[in-house]
């Protein structure tokens, strides 16, 4: 037998899973749903180490031993043999949101379940698991313990102010065993202590790894469940005068006809088109973390193919192969099935921004507009004209080759009118000085006003042809226009306006070239071919060869190596599954029958031709029928209560970590990608604002004059994502560990975070500071005494140490002490005559008599005079020896 044993972050809580080795071909998963503590798990595996030794005493080869530990299960995958496990053995941290630590996958492992006494051999085994690790887990791929990352951040916080009635009803009509929640937070009960956490379904669209869940999906707990989606996640830092803004972008690849650039064109029967990415941007001010008291905005915008039955003939070795329509759809069958998932997710308006050329010698890109023209005109006779589509073509290519239009003028214009369209989502109501002081784009803005801020209602989708290159641009330029209201709504800039130039936008902008590169080599092979310093004509000349090589290298992708990774792609996504007796993935002539279920058979119901959306949706618009409160969406939510103190949903255990040793140099929010480190310039004397505008010469990654310039340029551009992220964390202990997982309890957390830090590295960084940061007599006027006193020193080493033996209690006693008590500890009374200001005044805590007693031994500590080691104090520090040395 495997036994996997996972854990919580902290180590405090645990699960088991048996899975049975003597099955050749079946899966048999046990699971005792039981939460076990530390000791409990100990004891545990030591009485199946004990009972599986041959002899007593005897160590060695027989009884348990730890076969590998990871931070988590993509799931289970069988070909022609039996079971294997894929598991998560590399992590690394590349965004937090409110708290919530994304990780990007860094390395995996498959292991082969069945023994090998049981084992029944295929000749063919061997040939599949290639085919399947060819898909890199490594590369784009994330996930994260608390936060869904497979549904927008809109949803995820409309989801959590669900009206209180409402899931006090589904509480006591879900009587479920317990459960993980969706967020690390949930909402206080008026007058209570406990608060309901809330955990909705994935969006299975964007869940990768679906399919290799299905076969424990109803068996083991929710906890073992980690959905991962693919595509990007960047993260960077803008500093505003100081304050950290966090600018997040996260893009959904679909899971649903995907595939690569020539293989995967159009849409197929259900609606799913190709090369489908949803980009969503995400500001918040990381100063305050919680989701209920931050303030948060996103915007969403989607790209991906023409939603036609359309294909490209790679077999002519043509750069370019005509495009052809396979088939015939008059009444806009599939696109209809395609807007109707968007009405659902989205809302209404869903804008179309055609890029694809209208003007040609020969018909080539213009089929697909004419198509497309034809099926919106069709479908739009239907709907009411206030939730129509609307369909904006424009021909980027003409103009990027004239010489009296500038391109992104053109696409601002557009942009301005999108985003005031959609609106955008900001989870705080306007601020009182836009009410005093009004921008006349501020109250022309669409979307759905609330009470507690605004929603975005409806969804921009870009296409070209590959939906690459000039769509990459259209969203920065739309990202950008809706950055600038974000930054607006959340108090940072006094008019919803951004200039090229400045280090915002910089930064902005690097953060939508790394996505669009990442995008453009899962698609298409390589990467931009067009970036937007080429669509703003200031791109070096020899940036004119690397476009060549990238041509090219996307031409030998598509020719050569396209073919093998769509296998290994259809094999990772279920959509084939080997058969004995049935003819093997290479043997296919093509994939055509797998992507489009109506071939292999015809199916019963028939949607109608005029009203072609699903039922419900029109009532809701414009806002997204998935975000609605109704009793078909409930059904995707699960709710529990907790008490307001569990572990489960404390937010502050969950992101600083108390119970690790954690060192700066690895601390991911001081290695991101920072706009005053990073692209402000080094002789600034006059203003670190973001928002000024610099010239060309005067960023900190355009001067490379000098050999430390250069290296600096190096270090701060160190990977393809957007932030030099800290090193790889090896999994010690985690999420779910296999065989004895708990050997390592008390240096695991010392460990996972030993990484050893380059002295080069670290004096670079330093370099690189000094020249950002001014003297204080040129900001404030006067020197700053060099030295602290001596008693300030003493001062802080008290406040240290304060600290440290903050964290030595037991947390179990802590929780569960008496709820009035708890609650009396520090009571916030809003001063402010604004409701919506944060300023608060504080009563100080009433102390026991215990309490006073310890303090006044901490203090005479301090002076010198300790008090003699009782009998409890030696019974602690044996165990505390026994614990971590023997």
């Amino acid at each position: 037998r495997y036994f996997l044993v996972g854990s919580n972050p902290a180590e405090t809580k645990y699960r088991v899973l048996k899975i049975d080795r003597t099955e050749p071909k079946d899966l048999v998963i046990i699971d005792d749903k039981h939460v076990y503590t530390q000791q409990e798990v100990r004891e545990l595996l030591g009485r199946l180490d004990l009972g599986n030794r041959t002899k007593i005493g005897q160590k060695g080869s027989s009884g348990l031993s730890r076969a590998v530990s990871a931070f988590g299960v993509v799931g289970f995958v069988r070909f022609l043999e039996g079971y294997y496990i894929v598991l998560i053995t590399k992590r690394r941290k590349m965004a937090d949101i409110g708290g919530h630590a994304i990780y990007k996958i860094e390395d995996t492992n498959m292991i082969y379940i069945p023994n090998d006494s049981v084992r029944v051999t295929h000749p063919d085994e061997a040939r599949y698991l290639r085919i399947f690790q060819n898909v890199d887990l490594s590369s784009n791929f994330y996930f994260s313990y608390s936060y869904d990352l497979s549904h927008s951040l809109q949803y995820n916080l409309t989801v959590l102010r669900m009206p209180l009635e409402t899931l006090r009803t589904e509480t006591t009509q879900t009587r479920q065993e317990s459960f993980d929640i969706f967020e690390d937070e949930g909402l206080s009960t008026q007058g209570g202590s406990g608060v309901f956490g809330i955990c909705s379904k994935p969006y299975e669209k964007y869940v990768w790894n679906g399919k290799l869940l299905e076969a424990v999906k109803n068996t083991v707990h929710r906890d073992w469940l980690l959905y991962i989606i693919h595509g990007f996640c960047g993260q960077s830092k803008l500093l505003i005068y100081g304050r950290p803004i966090y600018v997040t972008l996260i893009a959904r690849r679909s899971s649903k006809f995907a595939g690569t650039r020539f293989l995967k064109r159009g849409a197929n029967c259900e609606g799913d088109v190709a090369n489908e990415v949803e980009t969503e941007q995400i500001l918040y001010d990381a100063s305050v973390m919680s989701f209920s008291a931050g303030s948060y905005s996103s915007y969403v915008q989607v790209r991906g193919s023409v939603p036609l039955y359309w294909s490209q003939d790679i077999s002519t070795m043509m750069p370019k192969p005509p495009i052809t329509l396979d088939q015939a759809d008059p009444f806009a069958h599939v696109a209809a099935l395609h807007f109707d998932q968007m009405l659902q997710r989205f809302g209404s308006p869903i804008i179309i921004l055609n890029l694809v050329k209208e003007r040609e010698k020969r018909k080539h890109e213009r089929i697909l507009s004419e198509e497309l023209v034809a099926a919106v005109t069709y479908l739009n006779q239907f709907l009411p004209p206030e939730h129509a589509i609307i369909y904006i073509p424009w021909d980027m290519a003409k103009y990027t080759k004239s010489k009296l239009c500038n391109v992104l003028d053109r696409l601002n214009v557009i942009a301005e009118s999108v985003v005031k369209k959609t609106g955008f989502f900001v989870n705080r109501p306007d601020s009182y000085c836009s009410i005093l002081r009004p921008d006349e784009k501020w109250n022309e803005l669409g979307g759905y006003v609330v009470s507690t801020g605004r929603l975005q209602t409806g969804v921009l989708r870009t296409n070209c042809v590959d939906c690459l290159d000039r769509t990459n641009t259209a969203q920065f330029m739309v990202g950008k226009c809706a950055l600038a209201y974000q930054l607006y709504s959340l108090g940072l800039i006094d008019k919803p306006n951004l200039q090229f130039d400045t280090d915002a936008v910089r930064l902005f902008e690097e953060l939508y070239e790394d996505h669009g590169d990442t995008l453009s080599l899962q698609y298409g092979g390589s990467q931009l071919v067009h970036r937007v310093k080429t669509y703003r004509k200031i791109a070096p000349w020899t940036q004119h060869s690397k476009d060549i090589m990238q041509t090219l290298s996307r031409y030998y992708s598509n020719a050569f190596s396209d073919a093998d990774r769509q296998d290994s792609i259809n094999l990772f996504l279920g959509v084939f599954k080997p058969t004995e007796g049935k003819p093997h993935l290479w043997e296919l002539p093509t994939d055509f029958y797998l992507h489009h279920k109506n071939t292999l058979g015809l199916s019963q119901t028939r949607r109608s031709y005029t009203y072609w959306w699903t039922a419900g949706v029109l009532k809701h618009l414009p806002l997204p029928f998935d975000e609605v409160t109704c009793a078909e969406n409930r059904h995707k939510l699960t709710v529990k209560k907790f008490h307001k103190y569990e572990e489960e949903i404390d937010i502050h255990n969950e992101f600083f970590r108390p119970y690790e040793l954690s060192s700066f140099d690895e601390t991911f929010c001081l290695a991101m990608t920072n706009s005053t480190r990073d692209f402000m310039p080094k002789n600034v004397g006059i203003d670190p604002s973001p928002f000024t505008v610099r010239k060309p010469d005067e960023t900190g990654k355009s001067v490379l004059g000098n050999k430390s310039n250069r290296e600096e340029t190096v270090l701060q551009r160190k990977t393809a994502a957007s932030a030099p992220p800290p090193p790889s964390e090896e999994a010690v202990s985690s999420s779910s560990e296999d065989d004895s997982g708990t050997d390592k309890e008390d240096e695991g957390a010392v460990s996972q975070r030993s990484t050893p830090v380059k002295v080069t590295d670290t004096g670079d960084n330093t370099k690189i500071t000094e020249n950002v940061v001014q003297s204080t007599k040129d900001v404030y006027g006067v020197n700053l005494s060099d030295v602290p006193s001596e008693d300030d020193l003493t001062i802080y080493t008290r406040f240290v140490q304060l600290g440290q033996s903050q964290h030595k209690q037991d947390k179990s006693s802590q929780q569960f002490c008496s709820k009035n008590h708890l609650d009396r500890v520090i009571n916030l009374i809003p001063i402010s005559s604004f409701s919506q200001d944060n300023i608060y005044e504080v009563q100080p805590p009433r102390a026991d008599k215990k309490s006073i007693e310890i303090f006044h031994a901490h203090i005479q500590a301090g002076r010198g005079n300790m008090q003699p080691p009782g009998k409890d104090d030696f019974l602690m520090y044996r165990e505390y020896i026994r614990n971590r040395y023997m």
